[in-house]
């Protein structure tokens, strides 16, 4: 198989978007820089677009909404399953992609970037299987409709996990789209846009611009002919994309930040909380909105959970991403890496107890964005490093006297996208979980459930991705009185 880039430099869609149906050139010269996370070096360029691209693909998605949106669901369904078995076949192809463009390691690209993205295309195809868009209420008709155009902005830390969590819901609406995916991880993008090409989706149904925050992003928030935007990314840039979205009062949908707290109950299986736990935060190197970075321990066992978070941290290899031992690879940009390397220090400062990790790369690698795995102790919740999203394999263990003060110290926070508790007792553990103040927790580390919805309260965000909740968001609601 033709390795990613060499791909798309022979097919010449680093000069291109896939607008209308068709991969049309940039229509100014702006370049983007992809730059390989594990070495340092610029690896290739890529066209950025502006103002006019955006007006392009907005206008094709607009002319094709009318049709496609009275189109069958089970003609949609048909492309849907389309896209999902040619997203499989390419599966090593997006796996590689990932690994060069934003450091993953190549084992955990294979094993959860790409069959968890995957995952969304049969989850919003098994929906729309089932939906009913007209309910019947009385004499009523409850309608659900698509709402029409939708740019949709996805991030750089899980780039193809995105596009497919809202492109997926987004067609099985019935909407026409237009991505603005990561200026920093635009590869898995073009390929993805392959995909749907040959899929058969008709042309202007989806559409591709890659492009940075001002030239493109808030250039599509403001954009009178896009009647949904829904973004992916920081609370700043969440905040950013709603005020210039708010003139044309389009619907707005943000998965931001977080700070999500991981409660260790004083009936827990330790060996088995902790364990997973450290694996749970430091997942895709703790580039995770919903990263369990907090870890809330009974103060009287925390000699023995900062020995087992030691123990389950210090296994973590980091390395090459493509070595076969390496269990984590390198942080996905300069930006990140030097905020990580920013935040260990302030935890320092701070006086937290550093239990293993800290500041500078790991031992013998001199080269690359790596960071070693951290981890904090005695950790005050109005510490900086327990309030402020660090995104980065840095762990806080913050320590309680009493489940009431557990339960405040996780909801002291602005955030509120995820939360873990753990416990023996599953009712108390219940019960700990419908007092955090999030839109998503996990007891005692279930399994991924791609129809669960996701989504944050407070400062996180507002709106659900996954399952029915996610596909919702793409629909408006009519009553029509009399109907029956």
């Amino acid at each position: 198989m033709m390795a990613p880039l060499e791909h798309l430099s022979r097919s010449g869609r680093l000069e291109k978007f896939f607008i209308d149906g068709q991969w049309l050139e940039a229509s100014g010269s702006a370049k983007g820089v992809v730059v390989n996370p594990a070495t340092e070096e610029v690896v290739t360029h890529f066209a950025l677009g502006n103002g006019w691209d955006v007006d392009a693909a907005v206008s094709a998605a607009r002319r094709a909404f009318a049709a496609w949106s009275r189109t069958k669901s089970d003609y949609r369904i048909e492309l849907l399953d389309r896209l999902q078995a040619l997203l499989e076949a390419r599966s090593e192809l997006f796996a590689q992609c990932l690994s060069l463009e934003m450091g993953a390691a190549i084992g955990y690209a294979r094993s959860a970037q790409v069959p968890m993205a995957i995952a969304h295309v049969k989850a919003a195809r098994d929906v729309l299987e089932a939906f009913p868009f007209v309910k019947q209420r009385g004499h009523t008709a409850i309608a659900h409709e698509p709402i029409g155009v939708c740019a949709l902005i996805t991030p750089w830390n899980w780039p193809l996990y995105q596009i497919t969590a809202k492109v997926s819901p987004a067609l099985a609406a019935g909407c026409t789209v237009v991505l603005k995916p990561s200026e920093l991880s635009p590869l898995d993008a073009l390929l993805f846009a392959e995909a749907i090409e040959e899929a058969g989706f008709p042309a202007g149904v989806f559409n591709l611009v890659n492009g940075d925050g001002p030239s493109v992003g808030s250039v599509l928030a403001s954009h009178p002919d896009v009647d949904m935007i829904s973004i992916t990314g920081s609370t700043r840039a969440g905040i950013a994309v709603a005020q210039a979205a708010a003139p044309t009062v389009k619907r707005v949908a943000q998965e931001l930040g977080g700070k999500s707290p991981n409660v260790i109950l004083p009936d827990a299986d330790l060996d088995r909380a902790v364990s997973m736990g450290i694996a749970a935060a430091f997942r895709n190197l703790g580039q995770s909105c919903s990263a369990p970075t907090r870890m809330i321990v009974p103060r009287a066992r925390l000699p023995e959970i900062e020995t087992l978070a030691r123990q389950a941290a210090e296994e973590i290899v980091i390395g090459d991403p493509l070595a076969k031992a390496t269990t984590h690879g390198a942080i996905a940009n300069r930006a990140q890496f030097d905020r990580i390397q920013t935040m260990i220090g302030v935890g320092i400062a701070e006086g937290a107890t550093l239990v293993t990790g800290g500041e500078g790369r790991p031992a013998g690698l001199n080269a690359g964005f790596y960071v070693k795995p951290t981890i904090f102790s005695d950790v005050h919740t109005n510490m900086r490093i327990a309030q402020e999203e660090i995104f980065g394999p840095v762990l806080c263990l913050i320590p309680y006297d009493t489940v009431e003060e557990a339960i405040t110290i996780a909801n002291h926070t602005v955030y509120g996208l995820g939360a873990h508790v753990q416990g023996g007792n599953i009712d108390a553990v219940r019960d700990v979980a419908s007092r955090i103040r999030c839109g998503q927790v996990h007891l005692n580390y279930p399994a991924w459930d791609p129809h669960a919805p996701f989504g944050g309260f407070k400062q996180s965000g507002n709106g659900r991705e996954y399952g029915i909740e996610g596909m919702l968001e793409y629909l408006e609601v009519k009553s029509i009185l009399g109907y029956f």
